[in-house]
């Protein structure tokens, strides 16, 4: 039966079971079809047979319609609202911020063009995963941000589906499923057993049938209803899932199929029979608190212990976690019920093929589809992290996974439902232990031997390679639903579970001080480690911050802060801490501690709970603060570069600790506290009154920066508010002006730099005010510039003044960076901010700022700043630093007075305001009498005990005398003095207070004191130094040191005093600032003050240390002033270099000249002297020592690119849009030489027309000179530098050895002096015909002159320069005639080398003459030793007298008729010659130096050529009326005396002459319009347009040759002064501006016989094929500046036309599309497809349009690359966003607008061919571009 349908027509049968099946009884239907379908999805057929099943398909779907007319009629009932559109990655997609529910919502690029986005924060960006279009779905987005589409509700107005449009679909598609499900089983071989594991080529085998289901999906809404039904089906599945009993294949490969499912658990049966076999390290000891968490994990050993030495793990064992406590519905295996569910296992077991997975995605928009899919991958969440991990492509199947796992979970409401009914929160978190559990190490912090902590291990694959990014991104995805974090913030097992799991992080990779041996840095474990530790903690832990922010939230804050001080008490049980850390470790990760503070800072900010009801006993308290202080002291340690470590990232983790060392020094005891900061920097010993000392723990050198890092923790600690009372704006504005001081920011750059903010690129951060308003408050914008040197600066924010002023806080700025330059940075801005204003001209000192009130919670933290610990290092450090003790610094003092400003602005509760001294108390350790800070300030210590080495000088005075000074204010003796000694050890005094923490029941041990023991210093002595000082006299006395003056502060100071008056200042500023608030706070520090000034000082400091000491702080005022004056040096180098730059590369500054410029020579000198750049001689060029200019030859296009009008062509940005390269400069020419070439004598037409509009060679110098033998041996020593940039010196490729402007050739200056000028440049009185004569005995000369010449260096060097100018150019842009290479081709291309330098000039004058004087490019302009070389070089050829064109402009010829005969083309008529060739060629033929007046009479004859050739053409463009009228009005004139100056007889004279034949007039193809009406001052201006470009032409060259001044002018003007310049007019006087053209004619001869006889040569050609050339009278010399395409303003319309444009060679989208902004070409950028000869595109294109010069955009990075010969540079972009910044690489991807600015400069740049000089960044693109 089945054989008999197979062989009939596909679409009869599908008719006829289509018409079975829709009957009542269909069972002989369903038969057929089964047995039909048996055959054509047979999976045993072979592959070649896969096409026909299709075919089958398509044809039973349709049930006898046609397949597309049945896929329309689909597509009709498609009630789909989501768009739906899943793309893969790579594709441009787009995100609104403003219209986005979810941050991971997406739009494709259709939606979001038809959507109404104006003004939202949106961005574009490019796919790294892959993704789907959100628009339509209510979840993830607004409505208002839906396109035109889907914003209206389809699916209410769709009708419903007719039941037999998809009866064929329902009963074919479960078998067309099942046959794919049987060849994935049939094809899959487990990693294990396959010898040759290729799934490929089953996927590939597969392509047709999945892209067929892709293709189905795409119908719309109806069909995917259909494919839901069948794929969700359980009887189905059931039904068809074995197969028929009798079906072998089927029953093979759904045993194959179960076998898959067993590994499906997280355990496989392997595993489960291992687990539990190890032997157990150590039992949980049964404490209180293990027995409440109960969530202690059995460690076992793994059984691969032994082999995990190759993984770094060394001597340490792998641990494993016993799974006893996991959910074991996860550790089983899968069980499957649908079609779907089979569908995702096999699709991870295949590791997520791209065509599954959009298939799969394709299906989505489908609700029921949907919720069934999210619960299928919930169920599989397990299984698809176990095969991640053991993949070898991990990051392909991570962007898999993820581009499934956002469109599920960035639904709320799907989230939450998969969540409470498939337990998703406690799948994620098992399954991150258990990924976790495979890389576990024992911690080796604190005990290494005894540790029972276990911690990730850093070096494993799965955290280096971030396998676990995909859980991750997920987990945070969910946690983002308030819904799903609350869940997650209640359910108590699953949060014990997480801190668990957040415990692993804990201590891991431990850093060791190695004293022994060197140990390399390994900076991948350590960026794996700070990863981790941000991605799988701290990024969930901002989440659930985000969910507490209300008081109803209080009790979530209050567990998890109840779980972290638990699970940290079992971290430090498990790491054996007690108090005191191990010595030379420590971990920068300490997540737990992160997550506590973080809570902490939440709960008492947001949710007003009391912070005490949150914080641990003492004994906790002063356990968790250990290791972040630790961390502090490391930063120390690794700003100070003793450690070699990732300074970054270090950095950041230093940052965590400072809010969690606050919350601990506002409940710790102060005193106890202070003693810990400095043992723990381990400046215990440093901090003695004695002169010497010994540390037993730091080198000597590193005393000074511990000193400065403890005292700068302190600063940091005791005044920063972030968390502890600022508000959220505050908080803002304070980072935004720290991070503003440093640096002017970019806007992108400050966004990033923004601290703490889960999205700060949302434009809004917490709080009430937004980052805009913000930002606009404290910074003013700086437009971006492009500078003279070549760098581009981008749109920048800089602080305003008053932010300067009033809210600049270097401390902020210290807490904010991890280097020093960024602090010393701020610093030198702040200094430049105060010189500038006139504030403060020194060098100033930090500022100090106001602090805002701290929150009541903390308000213990003030007690630190009142603690008789922290005075008396106070007065230790006033002390030492007035006293010179060694290791004192100025930012110590500096710190030291910070701390006792804010002790002043921040009162302890107990001050009182009208205090007296108080009693003291009689304890011996007590230096003060109390801790208030104000009363402390004034008090006076007399005596103090210090322990010092037998050798110090305190020793060496008590022997010299008896007994110890009795000089107190009260008479004691020496007894009393002794027992006031105060003897102080803050390791003592540490102690003491711990065991009175700890033993609090215990009063005799509270006054226990263990000094530090003497017995391992025995040589240290206990002394008694007379001090009789107080920190207000210290203070004073610092004042008069500092200021070198005595008495610097008068008794009457404090009455004018002001604190506010000394904000900015350096030293003096600051004391006097701090004596002030003293005295303002308390009477009775005044009254001590006004004694302490009123008191005469002894000039001298009390006695001093030793003769042999030298003054540290005198050194570090010497080091200051050292550093100042570098500063000053670099400052001035700076500017001298840069105004040298403006003098020798500048293209902008005409008015300054180069110093040695050439022929810049004493008038009264005979010879020109020339300086050499390399020996640095001076003296003239000759023939034997030649010197030369350092030049650069480039081939260039520039001139070619020119249009005729003045409007730049706009780059197409459509496919209507194109460019016609025919209008070019160039292409005219080419056209215009390749006609004459068709119809005249080769050798006459490369003597009519220049060529170099394309590929012509420039020549451009720095105007250095040297010579030539110097210029050789310093080639010579380039060549052995191998260490060379950007140029090669096998090309001949140098830089100037003075300015370093690029080079590539010397040109040789001409021997010779300027003494016989005079007489060459003396105007003539000869009358023209006797100049004419001589011009042309000059020209028969000139073939004798240089050939019989011997050959010296100089002509050996103009030979070499020769051929550098040809080598600069390819060889097309210079073999222009029939024999390439021949002399005349030659002559041809040297000629054309000077027009080209001369019309490039022209150009960079702005296209006239009338800006008058030298320009940019005269300023260093080498034309006249160009012109040189050339002439010497052109002499070479003789030009035939018989054809010489100086005869046929000057004399009336004989007829020459026969000569016509005998050849077979005729010459080139003079009147379609090009007259400024003729110019060149005449000057350059001729012998050197030429006379003035002969070059004026060669001016002046070409002038009537170039004139009668305008009335040439002007006279096609009239009617043929108009022709007759003109012609009539000339024949009138004709007698009049002066006709041969007059127009109209001439130009009457012209047409009557060329009407004599036919063709002439009939082949003009410009007929005038008829509404246009000649008058004569529309000729005149005619005329005169069409002479200019030879007038300007010959006036440059008179200038170069000459030196004669070109006098500036209006441009109505430019003619008349140019023909005066020329002297083409009569008289000396300048003329008038109305000056006729006709009036500066001089005829030699007969006008009209000249005329008649040009004409005749027109005549001549009438009957012959050269008839065709009379186009060429057409010829309009006129051309506008060369301009760069127009680019539109917005970058988005370049990028959507043309980012996925295909290759016109391979018809692929390129990879990296790029245009050319000269021609607008598009081309690919390294596109293999389009190599040709082994170039790349770009730089082929280069070689055709530009010469080997090339500027492209490219189109995915919005970056201009420029191609010069073989290197290359990124030049920058010229599209900027709304902040003025680039987008390199579209990154960012916000709208880009065109920098006008840029632009021009970058055209600047190409006309004027200075981008070797400008650009710095060169690299060689060795054709791969």
């Amino acid at each position: 039966m089945a054989a008999s349908l197979l062989r009939r027509d596909k679409r009869a049968t599908a008719a006829r079971l289509k018409a079975d099946l829709g009957h009542t009884d269909n069972s002989s239907g369903v038969r057929q079809l089964r047995e039909l379908l048996d055959r054509v999805l047979d999976p045993e057929a072979p592959a070649a047979e896969a096409a026909e099943a299709l075919d089958w398909c398509r044809c039973l779907l349709a049930g006898g319609d046609g397949y597309e007319d049945f896929c329309r009629a689909v597509r009709a009932y498609d009630n789909a609202t989501l768009c739906g559109l899943v793309w893969t990655a790579n594709f441009v997609a787009y995100r609104c911020r403003t219209c986005g529910i979810s941050p991971c919502m997406s739009l494709c690029a259709e939606c979001f063009q038809h959507g109404d986005h104006a003004g939202h924060d949106f961005n574009m960006f490019r796919s790294q995963a892959g993704g789907a279009c959100d628009c339509g779905d209510r979840n993830v987005m607004r409505e208002s941000g839906f396109c035109r589409r889907h914003r209206l509700k389809t699916g209410e107005n769709v009708p419903s589906v007719p039941r037999d449009l998809l009866l064929m679909s329902e009963m074919v598609l479960p078998r067309f499923i099942i046959s794919i499900i049987q060849y994935l089983r049939d094809g899959y071989t487990e990693p294990e057993s396959a010898s040759d594991r290729d799934l490929q080529k089953v996927l590939q085998h597969l392509e047709p049938q999945i892209s067929f289901l892709e293709d189905l999906t795409k119908m719309g809404g109806a069909m995917r209803t259909v494919l839901t039904k069948i794929l969700t089906n359980q009887q189905t599945f059931k039904e068809l899932s074995m197969g028929q009993e009798e079906n072998a294949y089927a029953k093979r490969n759904y045993e194959k199929y179960l076998s898959a499912l067993k590994n499906s658990g997280l355990t496989s049966a392997e595993e489960k029979g291992s687990v539990g076999t190890g032997a157990a390290l150590a039992d949980p000891p049964a404490s209180a608190g293990a027995g409440a968490l109960g969530l202690r994990l059995p460690i076992v050993l793994s059984p691969q212990d032994d082999q995990d030495g190759g993984q770094g793990v060394g001597q340490r064992k792998r641990v494993k976690l016993s799974s006893t406590t996991k959910d074991p519905s996860i550790m089983d295996s899968l069980k499957h019920k649908c079609f779907l569910e089979e569908l995702l296992f096999w699709t991870i077991k295949y590791e997520f093929p791209q065509k599954m997975v959009t298939f799969l995605l394709n299906m989505l928009p489908d609700q029921d589809y949907k919720i069934t899919f999210t619960k299928t991958f919930v169920q599989h969440y397990a299984f698809i992290m176990k095969t991640l991990m053991k993949t070898r492509e991990s990051d392909t199947m991570s962007n898999r996974i993820v581009h499934i796992s956002v469109q599920l979970f960035s639904n709320e409401e799907l989230a939450r439902h998969v969540t409470e009914e498939c337990h998703l929160l406690d799948i994620m978190v098992t399954v991150l232990l258990y990924m976790m559990e495979s890389c576990l190490v024992r911690s080796e912090l604190q005990d290494e031997e005894n540790s029972r902590h276990v911690v990730v291990n850093c070096g494993e694959a799965l955290l280096k390679n971030n396998t676990y990014w995909p859980l991750v991104s997920d987990f945070i995805n969910i946690l983002s639903h308030q819904s799903v974090a609350k869940r997650f913030l209640e359910d108590h097992a699953l949060l014990l579970l997480w801190m668990n799991f957040v415990s692993f992080f804990q201590g891991m990779n431990l850093n060791k001080r190695e004293l022994n041996e060197h140990v390399e840095f390994e900076s991948q474990t350590y960026y794996a480690a700070f990863a981790a530790e941000l991605e799988a903690c701290a990024q969930p832990m901002w989440g659930l911050l985000t969910h507490c922010k209300v008081k109803e939230t209080q009790e979530y804050t209050k567990t998890v802060v109840r779980y972290c001080l638990e699970t940290l008490q079992m971290w430090f049980d498990a790491i054996g801490f007690v108090d005191e850390p191990a010595p030379n470790q420590v971990t920068f990760h300490l997540p737990l501690h992160r997550y506590y503070a973080m809570f902490l800072s939440k709960a008492v900010k947001c949710q007003a709970l009391d912070l005490d009801s949150l914080l641990p006993d003492q004994e906790m308290l002063m356990k968790i603060m250990v290791h972040p202080l630790q961390i502090q002291h490391s930063s120390s340690i690794i700003q100070t570069s003793r450690w070699r470590a990732g300074a970054e990232l270090v950095g950041n983790s230093s940052k965590l600790g400072t809010s969690h060392l606050q919350v601990c020094a506002s409940r710790l005891d102060p005193d106890y506290f202070i003693s810990s900061v400095f043992e723990r920097f381990k400046v215990v010993d440093l901090l003695t009154m004695a002169s010497q000392h010994q540390n037993s723990v730091l080198e000597a050198e590193q005393e000074r920066p511990m000193l400065e890092g403890a005292l700068t923790f302190l600063v940091v600690l005791c005044s920063l508010r972030v968390h502890l009372g600022m508000t959220d704006d505050e908080i803002l504005r304070a980072e935004m002006v720290s991070q503003l001081c440093m640096n002017d920011r970019t806007h992108s750059s400050l966004l990033d730099l923004i601290p703490e903010n889960p999205n700060p690129k949302s434009g809004i951060v917490p709080g009430s005010c937004s980052f805009e308003e913000m930002l606009s408050a404290v910074a003013d914008f700086k437009a971006p510039v492009f500078e003279p040197g070549g760098s581009m600066q981008q749109g920048m924010y800089t602080p305003k003044a008053e932010v300067w002023e009033k809210e600049f806080d270097p401390i902020m700025v210290i807490l904010r960076t991890v280097y020093r330059r960024d602090v010393q940075s701020a610093m030198d801005r702040y200094s430049a901010f105060l010189k500038q204003s006139g504030i403060h001209a020194g060098n100033p000192w930090p500022p100090y700022k106001e602090r805002t009130a701290l929150h009541p919670c903390y308000r213990g933290l003030v007690r630190l700043l009142h603690c008789k610990t922290l005075h008396i290092v106070i007065f230790t450090l006033l002390y030492k630093i007035w006293m010179d003790h060694q290791n004192m610094s100025e930012h110590v003092l500096c710190m030291v007075l910070y701390l006792v400003e804010l002790g002043l602005d921040n009162h302890a509760q107990d001050d009182k305001d009208d205090e007296e001294p108080c009693v003291e108390e009689h304890c011996h350790d007590s230096w003060f009498p109390g801790t208030s800070l104000l009363s402390n300030l004034h008090h006076v210590i007399n005596f103090v005990r210090v322990r010092v080495p037998e050798t110090a000088p305190e020793v060496e005075r008590k022997r010299e005398r008896e007994t110890p000074p009795s000089t107190s204010a009260a008479a004691s003796g020496p007894g009393q003095n002794l027992r006031e000694a105060q003897l102080f050890s803050l390791v003592a005094e540490r102690r003491r207070k711990f065991q009175e923490m700890i033993n609090r029941h215990s009063g005799e041990a509270s006054r226990a004191v263990r000094p530090k023991p003497a017995a391992a210093h025995p040589q240290l002595v206990t002394e008694i130094l007379e001090i009789r000082e107080s920190m207000l006299s210290l203070l004073v006395k610092l004042h008069q040191k500092l200021s070198a003056r005595h008495n610097s502060l008068e008794p009457g100071w404090l009455d004018e005093a002001d604190p506010a008056r000394h904000a900015h200042g350096d030293g003096l500023a600051a004391i006097e600032r701090v004596l002030a608030k003293a005295a303002a706070r308390s009477r009775h520090s005044k009254k001590c003050l006004q004694e302490v000034c009123g008191r005469v000082c002894p000039p001298v400091p009390p006695k001093k240390n030793s003769v042999g000491d030298k003054k540290s702080l005198d050194k570090e005022e010497r080091r200051q002033r050292a550093r100042e004056r570098q500063q000053k040096l670099l400052a001035e180098f700076a500017s001298r270099q840069k105004s040298f730059m403006e003098t020798a590369m500048d293209v902008e500054s005409p008015e300054v000249d180069a110093a040695m410029d050439v022929g810049t020579a004493e008038p009264l000198d005979s010879e020109v002297l020339y300086d050499c750049v390399i020996c640095g001689q001076s003296g003239p060029s000759t023939e034997d020592r030649p010197t030369g200019l350092v030049v650069l030859l480039q081939a260039s296009s520039v001139l070619g690119h020119r249009y005729r009008s003045d409007e730049a062509k706009r780059l197409p940005t459509s496919d209507e849009e194109r460019i016609f390269p025919e209008d070019t400069c160039g292409a005219a020419n080419d056209v215009r030489l390749a006609l004459m070439q068709r119809c005249f004598r080769d050798s006459s037409c490369l003597q009519s027309i220049s060529i170099g509009w394309d590929g012509g060679v420039y020549v451009q110098t720095c105007g250095h000179t040297l010579h030539i033998d110097c210029h050789k041996s310093y080639m010579e020593s380039l060549r052995n530098d191998q260490v060379l940039q950007g140029f090669s010196v096998d090309k001949g490729e140098f830089t100037c050895p003075l300015c370093r402007q690029f080079a590539n050739s010397v040109l040789p200056c001409k021997p010779g002096g300027t003494a016989q000028a005079g007489t060459w440049h003396a105007p003539g009185t000869k009358s023209t015909a006797t100049l004419v004569k001589e011009v042309e005995d000059l020209q028969e000369q000139a073939a004798i002159f240089p050939v019989s010449r011997t050959e010296s260096n100089l002509t050996k060097e103009m030979e070499s320069v020769i051929k550098d100018i040809k080598n600069a150019t390819q060889k097309k842009y210079m073999d222009y005639g029939k024999n390439p290479g021949s002399p005349d081709n030659d002559f041809l291309f040297m000629y054309s080398v000077a027009r080209t330098n001369l019309e490039l000039e022209l150009v960079h004058r702005g296209g006239s003459l009338c800006s008058g004087g030298a320009s940019a490019t005269a300023k260093r302009s080498c034309l006249n030793q160009l012109f040189h070389v050339l002439a010497m070089h052109m002499r070479l050829y003789s030009i035939d007298s018989a054809y010489n064109p100086w005869t046929r402009v000057t004399q009336i010829m004989q007829s020459r008729e026969p000569d016509y005969e005998d050849e077979e083309r005729p010459e080139v008529p003079m009147l379609f010659r090009d007259v400024p060739s003729l110019l060149i060629i005449f000057v350059l033929t001729m012998p050197q130096p030429l006379r003035k007046e002969h070059f004026t009479c060669v001016v002046k004859v070409l002038y009537t050529l170039q004139y009668t050739q305008a009335l040439a053409a002007l006279s096609l463009r009239f009617s043929p009326e108009e022709r007759l009228a003109w012609s009539n009005t000339g024949a009138t004139k004709k007698n009049l005396p002066n006709s041969q100056m007059s127009w109209e007889a001439l130009l009457g004279h012209v047409i009557s002459e060329l009407s004599k034949a036919k063709g002439i007039y009939a082949t003009s193809s410009e007929e005038a319009l008829s509404s246009s009406v000649w008058s004569p001052q529309s000729i005149e201006f005619t005329l005169q347009q069409y002479c200019l470009p030879f007038l300007r032409l010959s006036c440059l060259l008179q200038h170069h040759l000459y030196g004669d001044d070109l006098p500036g002018c209006r441009l109505d003007e430019e003619f008349s002064l140019l023909a005066g310049c020329l002297g083409l007019l009569p008289g000396s006087s300048l003329p008038a501006v109305t000056a006729s053209s006709a009036a500066c004619l001089e005829w030699n001869v007969n006008a009209l016989d000249l005329l008649t006889q040009w004409c005749a040569e027109l005549l001549d050609l009438a009957d012959t094929p050269a008839l065709q050339a009379m186009t060429l009278l057409m010829h309009d010399p006129c051309w506008s500046a060369p301009r760069l395409l127009q680019l539109p303003d917005n970058y988005n319309t370049i990028f959507q036309h043309y980012h996925r444009k295909a290759c016109s060679a391979c018809s692929k989208t390129p990879k990296d599309p790029a245009l050319c902004l000269v021609c607008g070409a598009f081309v690919c950028l390294k596109g293999l497809c389009c190599k040709q000869q082994g170039l790349c595109e770009c730089v082929l294109h280069s070689q055709h349009c530009g010469a080997a010069t090339g500027i492209f955009l490219l189109i995915n990075a919005s970056v201009i690359i420029i191609i010069r010969g073989h290197r290359f540079c990124l030049w920058g972009s010229v599209y900027l966003d709304a902040h003025g910044e680039e987008d390199r690489d579209l990154r960012r991807g916000k709208p880009l607008f065109l920098c006008e600015e840029r632009y021009r400069v970058l055209e600047q740049q190409w006309v004027s061919h200075t981008f070797d000089h400008i650009n710095k960044r060169w690299g060689p693109h060795y054709n791969g571009l």
